[in-house]
């Protein structure tokens, strides 16, 4: 199955792209999603992030359908 994951922050600088299209297996979960994207940058420190699927905050352990939208919000610092 393939979401479209939106990406913010340092995801996006990371990936040099504000969304992805990530193909995984039938039951992956929002942790996996996370798991993929976060590979998708070797080498890069990413920090934790918050997952939500389509527009409502989820747990590592939500299953993910084919054409969710799962965005990656990582921390946010501002002055």
């Amino acid at each position: 199955m393939t979401v479209r994951v939106l990406l913010f922050a340092s995801y996006a600088e990371a990936l040099g792209a504000p969304s992805v299209a990530v193909t995984l297996p039938d039951g992956a979960t929002a942790g996996d999603v996370l798991a993929a994207v976060r590979g998708m940058a070797p080498g890069r420190a990413l920090p934790p992030a918050l997952v939500a699927v389509n527009q409502e905050y989820a747990r590592a352990d939500q299953r993910v359908s084919e054409g969710d939208e799962v965005a990656l919000i990582p921390p946010v610092a501002g002055g």
